[in-house]
């Protein structure tokens, strides 16, 4: 006798004033699109800051076999923070700006393709990693980057071009910092950075990848040290950041770490997955090997 497969439980998370505006319209899309054979679906909305991880919550207590976030990075740290070491899959619809952690793992930016992607998909086991316990699945860093999201984050309005305009007008005012780091325990090295980036995926976003050969699921941050490239040197690094050579760059270096501790003069301005935060004078940083799961591309 055959016997029906039980259907999976999946809850989309929306962020409403999230991203581009892509999320609009969302809810007929996922009926239309979602093989409800297969999925037994709900709908969240979060109404106010921090309501995301309520939502999650609530969604874990519910035992949802699928949680999604339906919105930009900022949106997927909220709610990824939540799921790690539990088996809960997590999911990604992109509607934001810069859709880093989506890009890096090959998931459809178009949203009908996206939501068919639950239809047949694999599930793939990623690191995660916190600075000063706060978590993080994607790109964080100090210095330039760090300044960049905090005024992106406090700019009107958003998308590529908003992004743009303000590492234009910044860019050139901007000085080197330095920075005394220590890579697995090992030997204290005092640096100097225009900005240090930590990266378990290989992207800020827009395809613009400051560590072309990070592995998000190696057990390994690639910690990118970046000193300020001369205005007569811009086009050559650039070409070499859009063809995923930037480690030929005399302005670039990356290594591999499980932990790191960086230590400052003034307090530090961090960005954590697009989030700004200020973390005081010294931070450390540690990888957590395998610990989400998350839907992918099938293999």
């Amino acid at each position: 006798m055959i016997t029906k497969m039980a259907k999976k439980k999946i809850v989309f998370i929306i962020n409403p004033i999230s991203g581009t505006g892509k999320q609009y319209g969302i809810e007929k899309k996922i009926k239309q699109y979602l093989d409800h054979k297969k999925f037994k679906s709900r709908i969240y909305y979060s109404e106010y800051a921090g309501h995301l991880t309520k939502k999650t919550q609530k969604a874990i207590s519910k035992e949802f076999d699928y949680i999604v976030s339906v919105g930009g990075d900022g949106s997927i740290n909220e709610v990824f923070q939540n799921l790690v070491g539990y088996d809960n899959v997590m999911g990604i619809l992109p509607t934001g700006s810069g859709n880093g952690l989506a890009r890096h793992l090959n998931i459809p930016l178009n949203l009908k393709k996206a939501i068919q992607l639950f239809n047949s998909h694999s599930i793939l086991k990623i690191d995660t990693a916190e600075i000063n316990q706060h978590p993080f699945v994607s790109i964080a860093g100090v210095g330039y980057d760090a300044f960049v999201a905090k005024l992106f984050d406090e700019a009107k309005n958003r998308g590529f071009w908003s992004y743009f305009k303000i590492v234009l007008s910044s860019y050139f005012h901007y000085k080197e910092k330095e920075y005394r780091i220590s890579i697995n325990d090992g030997e204290t090295k005092s640096i100097k950075a225009f900005m240090v980036c930590f990266a378990n995926s290989n992207q800020f976003g827009n395809n613009v990848q400051i560590a072309p050969q990070a592995n998000i699921n190696d057990g390994f941050i690639d910690v990118c040290i970046v000193k300020k490239i001369p205005i007569w040197a811009i086009p050559f690094t650039t070409f070499l950041l859009v063809t995923k050579k930037l480690e030929k760059s005399r302005y670039y270096r990356a290594f591999k770490a499980e932990k790191l501790k960086l230590h400052s003069t003034e307090n530090l301005q961090v960005n954590i997955d697009g989030d700004p935060k200020q973390l005081g004078d010294t931070i450390e940083l540690i990888v957590r090997p395998s610990s989400l799961n998350i839907v992918s591309p099938k293999i």
